[in-house]
This record gives structure tokens, C-alpha cells and sequence, in this order.
């Protein structure tokens, strides 16, 4: 995968050190309440959509763009479904971020869901008891965006 420029240039300033990144993921759910995953290039696990924002860039259509660049899929965000903190994540060279997490409830509108950038190397609909092995918290927000009219889930520690 590659680090975006952006990232490049603040990692040629500060090295290896904490850097904190607004990070976005959505639940897409279709109209048979399939969810949309992704199998990860970098580590072979089935996640949510998943991305990090631009600089400037809101966190709803931030969002939807990742959705589309990972998978073709053109989708729509319903409502925000939690916010919390991922990290500290280090990664092989020893760059350290932490998250800022916000997580979507998002509809399909459009496309045939395909392998559409390098990041992935599967892309796919699952029924709610066919999901793949994916983490807790993925698990968690499903969870949540299959809930009618929750509140928002604030992370608090």
C-alpha cells in the first residue's frame, strides 16, 4: 500500500514518532442486509471499508470516496455510528499513529463490488451469519449499525 504524500512529507519532519490521523470505516449494508468487506493486502484479514482522511477532507465524504476507490461500490452514509481512538498502531518500519476513529452506517446506491486498488486482495457481500473471522470492534460496529435509532457510541478510555 502506498503512504500518501502527505504523510510522506510530515514523516520526513518528525521520523518514526506518534502521529496522531483522522481515520474513517463504514458498515455498508446493501438492500438484503449484506455487509461490504474487504480482505487487506498488507495482512490478509476481512475488515469494514476503512481509509484516513485527506487534509481538508470531511469525514462523510471522505468515506464514501475510500468506499469507492477500495471497492467500486458507490454507497451513501446514513448516520454516524461511534467515534473513538485506534492505536497506538506500529507498523513494520516503525512508524507509530494513533486514530481518531469515526464509524458510518452507509447504504449501497451503485457498482459491482470488485478489488478496485492495491490495498485489497478480495473484496465481498456477506450475510450477518456468514461473516468471515474479522476483530471485535468490527464486530461491534455492525452491531451498532444494526441497531435502529442508537445513539452515537462514544469510546471513553
Amino acid at each position: 500500500m502506498a503512504i500518501p504524500e502527505f504523510i510522506r512529507e510530515i514523516r520526513e519532519k518528525i521520523g518514526n514518532d506518534p502521529l496522531w490521523l483522522p481515520g474513517v470505516r463504514g458498515v455498508v449494508l446493501d438492500d438484503e442486509n449484506r455487509v461490504l468487506l474487504c480482505q487487506r493486502a498488507d495482512n490478509g484479514r476481512w475488515t469494514l471499508i476503512t481509509g484516513m482522511l485527506e487534509p481538508g477532507e470531511h469525514p462523510a465524504p471522505g468515506l464514501l470516496r475510500e468506499i469507492f476507490e477500495e471497492t467500486a461500490v458507490v454507497a451513501e452514509t446514513e448516520r454516524i455510528l461511534a467515534v473513538g481512538v485506534i492505536g497506538p498502531v506500529t507498523y513494520p518500519n516503525g512508524d507509530v499513529c494513533d486514530f481518531l476513529d469515526i464509524a458510518f452506517k452507509c447504504r449501497y446506491v451503485s457498482g459491482e463490488a470488485r478489488v478496485n486498488d492495491d490495498e485489497s486482495i478480495a473484496v465481498g457481500w456477506f450475510a450477518l451469519d456468514e461473516l468471515p473471522e474479522i476483530s471485535a470492534g468490527h464486530r461491534e460496529t455492525i452491531r451498532l449499525a444494526l441497531e435502529p435509532g442508537s445513539a452515537v457510541a462514544y469510546q471513553r478510555d
